[in-house]
């Protein structure tokens, strides 16, 4: 038995601690371990950490501050190996893995043909506080970078850290590399349809979307792009590399006009039947992989080949990008297996698709769907093709938040549901606001011809409301930028389970639809048909202690509670913190395309207390923030009870010169305060270098206008009149206490939702 820094090492078995929680083990008969990195751990190279080992009559016993491995020095079993968490006592056996006893879950490699629940992969936390994550038979990388399968054994990580989600994550990208930051541009709105667009008419379309003034910053052209209609001798069209003439005779000039109104262009790829004698590019992939052209033999494909894999990127998709293909969406649907190799066929795409942008100094992002864990370093995921249904609108939430427990914080789904399903436009407005309030926003649909999703083809209210929500996304960009940003650097995904921040509330492991949306916002994504009186909409949410402000309502929570929260079709639950900072771009600059850095930024404050917000800039396109380039502009509020006031810090723009304007008009939205009766708002033009300090004064804290909230609520409520009125007249009435008037609602024969969403206005329960 030999101990070797942080390792103890039998003839058959590894144990390493990593940290004080995080430990690797391993069993093989050979003794041949595992030091290469794996497809879905690349650094095992962690700061030393303290522990304690002894080893009495043959039981080995290792001790961190946080955990105790007892080991009896055989081949692993429930009796012979155990960890135990200080924290909470538990105790966890070999064979228990996943901790499947409160496993929170992780994601799932598609959503395809799905109506709504999926059975998810296991993430790396419990409720128990501990995970054993199996790496067995994930895919060896050897020091040339070539996957290759593992030998048979043993290799487990044991998470140990409790209910301290961003401590576990943190270490886990630390172990499995961090997730790079995505271009700037991909955080806009994208535009997706499997149809047969040609030139003319795809870019009249985006003359529709100019005239309504939404804003798109991705162009997704599906497969009708190449040439799909081959001659039955080659197999089918579903595979294709060359551009349709019929549909876009000069190609080069569509991908130019797609740039010039400043969009990303990315095209779909199904390329599991390989290179075929049809194709333009055929001659050349032929005779770089040693088949004579002659014969129209299939160039099979098979990335584990060298000779394929570089004709395949070099002759086949560079070409195309150096036309003005920005990335590729990778739909591979085949299985598991494929080629002459074990290893995961879509796993092998999305590393050296990533792997090839890399080689060429971009900053690399694909479109595909997830591998496995270890996926979260070959973003963006694209979830699949889900029914157009209620039930797979409601799982959505869920399962964007879940997936951040294995790291993996940029899935992209078909916004408004894929296929088949029912006509439903009131679905389609909710589809789009979660869309919005999720990491990428990407309406899609089958190629059905009465899927319909463009804005002015809606409709009133879904057209107004529709174009207000992707306005509104191409609004949020800095923030949203800024949390990508975050996400590399700290680890911290954009859609966070409610349990991050409040892991001993038991109601935040129970809030499916709830999610932060960064460090700033709560979002509860609404996913059911509204109330026929009501006509209102609810979700089930965890308001949590303090003061929370509604951006779209104004109403305010104090204290926490949880309880339905009711909304009309035009708006969902969007809670700001006293004390949170988000800095939008500027309503007029929203109108347009792309995603430049804006002039105008309107910074919305929570009043009431002190907080800090550090904008994150750059290029949006390269990879400077790998070695400390972009801009960091910290915002601070302070805020003076006692003289009323709350002033607002702009600070220089670090390392701006060049990136960020050189003047900046910024226009502070002060939320949930009064200053002569009004919401303050002020508005600074400021140079970037220097930054200022914009104070508000005479502030008096905002309450919420009951009288007028009730009365909104029952005339938009398809309830009778005389119901109407009285119940506006109890409520007004100053001979009817609060009190009394709450007994008397709850006593009326009167619609259930009704009762509680008047409940809300009054903070109660």
């Amino acid at each position: 038995m030999n101990q070797l820094k942080n390792q103890i090492k039998g003839d058959m078995w590894r144990i390493t601690v990593l940290t004080d929680r995080l430990l690797r083990l391993e069993f093989q008969e050979e003794g041949e371990f595992c030091n290469d990195r794996t497809q879905t751990v690349v650094n095992r190279q962690f700061p030393p950490v303290p522990f304690s080992f002894c080893n009495k009559e043959g039981m080995i016993r290792i001790e961190t501050d946080q955990l105790i491995l007892r080991y009896d020095g055989k081949p692993f079993s429930g009796i012979g190996l155990s960890v135990e968490l200080k924290e909470n006592g538990f105790i966890w056996h070999y064979g228990e893995l996943y901790g499947d006893d409160g496993n929170l879950m992780g994601t799932a490699r598609t959503l395809d043909q799905t109506n709504g629940f999926v059975e998810l992969e296991k993430g790396i936390f419990s409720r128990t506080g501990c995970v054993a994550y199996d790496d067995s038979h994930s895919v060896r990388i050897t020091d040339e970078g070539v996957p290759v399968s593992r030998n048979s054994g043993t290799d487990l990580y044991f998470f140990g850290y409790g209910k301290d989600y961003y401590g576990g994550l943190r270490d886990f990208y630390a172990l499995t590399g961090h997730t790079p930051m995505i271009p700037r541009y991909a955080l806009g709105n994208w535009w997706s349809r499997y149809h047969k667009y040609s030139e003319s008419s795809y870019l009249e379309m985006l003359e529709d979307f100019k005239k309504e003034q939404i804003p798109l910053s991705v162009a997704v052209i599906d497969m009708d792009w190449h040439i799909t209609e081959v001659d039955p001798k080659y197999g089918n069209g579903w595979t294709g590399f060359t551009w349709n003439p019929d549909l876009f005779p000069d190609y080069r000039r569509f991908l130019h006009a797609l740039h010039s109104r400043q969009l990303a262009v990315t095209l779909n790829l199904h390329p599991a039947d390989g290179i075929r004698a049809f194709e333009e590019m055929y001659t050349n992939v032929a005779e770089r992989v040693g088949i004579d052209p002659g014969t129209e033999e299939a160039v099979e494909f098979d990335l584990t080949d060298d000779q394929f894999r570089a004709a395949y990127f070099e002759e086949v998709l560079r070409p195309y990008e150096a036309d003005g293909v920005d990335f590729w969406w990778i739909d591979w649907q085949q299985g598991k297996k494929a080629g002459k190799s074990d290893i995961d066929p879509l796993w092998l795409l999305n590393h050296y698709h990533y792997k090839d942008q890399e080689e060429q100094g971009k900053r690399a992002m694909i479109f595909s769907r997830y591998a496995g864990a270890g996926s979260h370093r070959y973003p963006i995921g694209f979830s699949g093709d889900t029914l157009t249904t209620w039930e797979s609108l409601a799982f959505q939430p869920y399962f964007t938040s879940t997936a951040s427990n294995i790291g993996y914080g940029w899935w992209s789904h078909d916004i408004g549901g894929h296929m088949k399903g029912d006509k439903d436009l009131e679905r389609l407005v909710r589809w789009v606001q979660f869309g919005v309030f999720s990491p990428i926003m990407r309406l899609h649909s089958s190629s059905n011809p009465f899927f319909v999703k463009e804005p002015w083809k809606l409709g009133s209210p879904y057209r107004d409301i529709v174009g207000d929500f992707m306005r509104l996304r191409h609004r949020m960009i800095p923030y949203l930028y800024t949390m990508c940003y975050e996400s590399w650097s700290k680890g911290t995904p954009l859609i966070r389970p409610m349990y991050y921040e409040h892991p001993d509330d038991p109601a935040a492991y129970e809030s499916e639809n709830e999610y932060y949306f960064g460090s700033e916002l709560i979002v509860g994504a609404i996913t059911e048909k509204m109330d026929e009186k009501l006509r209102m909409s609810k979700v089930n949410c965890l308001i949590p202690e303090g003061r929370w402000y509604d951006l779209f309502t104004g109403h305010i929570y104090e204290g926490r509670m949880r309880r339905m929260l009711y909304r009309g079709m035009d708006t969902i639950p969007v809670l700001l913190r006293a004390g949170g900072i988000v800095p939008l771009t500027g309503k007029e600059q929203a109108l347009y395309n792309g995603t430049g850095l804006p002039d105008v930024i309107d910074l919305y404050v929570g009043y009431g207390a002190d907080g800090s917000f550090t904008l994150f800039e750059d290029d949006g396109l390269s990879n400077d923030y790998m070695t400390g380039g972009g801009s960091l502009t910290k915002i601070e509020a302070h805020f003076d009870e006692k003289r009323g006031e709350t002033s607002i810090t702009i600070g220089p723009a670090e390392n701006g010169t060049g990136i960020v304007p050189e003047r900046r008009v910024w226009k502070i939205h002060l939320i949930g305060a009064l200053s002569d009766c009004v919401n303050p708002v002020k508005e600074a033009d400021l140079l970037s270098a220097e930054g200022g300090t914009i104070v508000f004064t005479d502030l008096q804290p905002a309450e919420n206008d009951e009288e007028k909230e009730l009365f909104d609520l029952i005339e938009h409520a398809w309830i009778s009149m005389n119901l109407k009125e009285e119940l506006y007249n109890d409520f007004t009435n100053p001979g009817i206490s609060r009190e009394a008037f709450v007994q008397k609602l709850k006593e009326k024969s009167m619609p259930l939702e009704l009762k509680d969403a008047i409940l809300e206005i009054l903070n109660l329960f």
